[in-house]
């Protein structure tokens, strides 16, 4: 039978760091899981700008996001919600929103480049947005590193014909880029997905014959974990996990290697 593994990216792939700015407050945190954030609250969605972060450097830090997502026309994608959010409902309120400045993502950087100097990995940013309020709540900043053993799993995967998939809730961009260095087709990577897009690309593969085993670490991989035929936690991103994702896999592993050790 055919075999095929999906990887969510970030925490799983890529040991990640992230900048969470609270932007009516101006409060910058770093230890806050921002899917667990949005799982707590009822109208909160995580809003992914297909965009370059450092390029906003060459911005006026005071200019508004929403004229910068409508002057240089970026488009977004929401990746994570606890309530079903459209995209058009999303974009109304940042073509109005009047509070988040190209500061609140910018304030992150200098945070971020003591852990990573040169924004190695998927370096991005994002917005979580309140939906009933209609404003932009948080911004993301992130940016990360292969975990140390990743080209040698990818690779002992590859050596038993087993193909490899990534989809992740991270920048389209940088998923392609990932992609590339791993030494996978980039139709094989999905970026930007959200839960159930996710869900999705496993039920693809399903219907195509394949045995699919899903491995991600967050609440956003859940429900590709109900559908894969294998599902695997991995906690060496050394973060809180939720208790949902405990019930909900079927091995939990430390090391990202110990995939090449799972039967499927």
């Amino acid at each position: 039978m055919k075999k095929a593994v999906v990887f969510d990216n970030s925490g799983t792939l890529i040991e990640r760091y992230r900048v969470v700015k609270d932007v009516l407050n101006g409060n910058i945190f770093t230890n806050i899981n921002s899917l667990d954030l949005i799982d707590s609250a009822d109208a909160l969605a995580l809003v992914v700008l297909q965009f370059n972060t450092n390029k906003l450097l060459n911005l006026d830090s005071n200019m508004l996001i929403s004229d910068v997502i409508k002057e240089h026309n970026i488009d977004f994608d929401v990746s994570f919600s606890t309530r079903q959010v459209s995209k058009a409902e999303v974009k109304e309120i940042l073509e109005g929103e009047t509070t988040a400045t190209v500061a609140d993502i910018t304030d992150g950087f200098e945070v971020l480049k003591e852990k990573i100097p040169y924004f190695e990995l998927c370096n991005g940013s994002a917005l979580i947005v309140d939906m009933d309020l209609g404003l932009v709540a948080y911004t993301i900043t992130s940016a990360g590193k292969f975990f140390p053993k990743v080209f040698e799993t990818v690779e002992t995967l590859k050596s038993r014909g087993i193909e490899i998939y990534i989809a992740s809730g991270d920048r389209k961009g940088a998923i392609n880029r990932l992609a590339n260095m791993l030494d996978i087709p980039e139709d094989n990577a999905y970026g930007t997905v959200s839960t159930r897009g996710k869900c999705e690309v496993v039920s693809i593969l399903k219907d195509a014959g394949y045995k699919v085993m899903m491995v991600g670490d967050g609440l956003n991989d859940i429900l590709a974990f109900k559908k894969a035929d294998v599902s695997v936690l991995t906690i060496e991103q050394q973060e809180e996990v939720s208790p949902k994702m405990m019930d909900k896999t079927d091995h939990i592993i430390e090391d990202i290697f110990e995939v090449t050790m799972i039967d499927f």
